[in-house]
């Protein structure tokens, strides 16, 4: 499992115009059944994505797909984890 922290390195004006292609993007992944969750952070900084069932290569390589990579107004750091207690409701997500 990984979590991709996006960091916003532009003015939100910049973002703002990728919006819509960027929920494109998450939208494909959602429908593949990679990403389990995503959101902005608040401060509004950039954003955070749960992607399961996918290696680091393919990881690496999706990203490049989103608006915000291409257009270069964000950094992107990911970081995987092995989820070993998990709520109830969420052990799907258990390794």
């Amino acid at each position: 499992m990984f979590v991709i922290e996006i960091e916003y390195k532009v003015e939100l004006e910049q973002v703002e115009p990728l919006i819509e292609e960027h929920f494109a993007f998450l939208d494909k992944y959602y429908q593949k059944g990679l990403f389990v969750v995503s959101g902005r952070k608040e401060p509004r900084t950039g954003g955070i994505i749960i992607v399961k069932n996918a290696s680091r290569s393919e990881v690496e390589e999706l990203i490049k797909e989103d608006s915000f990579y291409r257009e270069n107004v964000a950094d992107y750091k990911i970081t995987e984890f092995l989820p070993a207690r998990v709520g109830q409701g969420f052990e799907s997500l258990a390794t």
